[in-house]
């Protein structure tokens, strides 16, 4: 699956652990992720795509303008339940 900005992804490795992000530019090796908290808009973090999980939701452009939108736009995605969102 190919990464596009918007995709909201969930870290396979690292301290963000199972944490889930929003892509914010893919390139071929490295995607910039932020969760609009910890990692903001303006110090995303660059990670390889092994180590992220695709989901089937992608956010729109207005979904990744402020980091206030973007914590709210992950929030669903932040409940402990294991069997609420699948990966593709």
């Amino acid at each position: 699956m190919d990464f596009v900005r918007g995709m909201v992804v969930r870290s396979a490795a690292g301290r963000d652990k199972n944490g889930f992000f929003a892509v914010l530019e893919a390139n071929d090796r490295y995607a910039l992720i932020c969760d609009g908290r910890r990692r903001s808009l303006s110090n995303p973090k660059k990670k390889k795509y092994i180590h992220l999980f695709p989901t089937k939701t992608v956010l729109t452009e207005s979904s990744l303008q402020t980091n206030r939108v973007i914590r709210a736009a992950l929030k669903d995605f932040n409940v402990e339940s294991p069997f609420l969102h699948e990966e593709a």
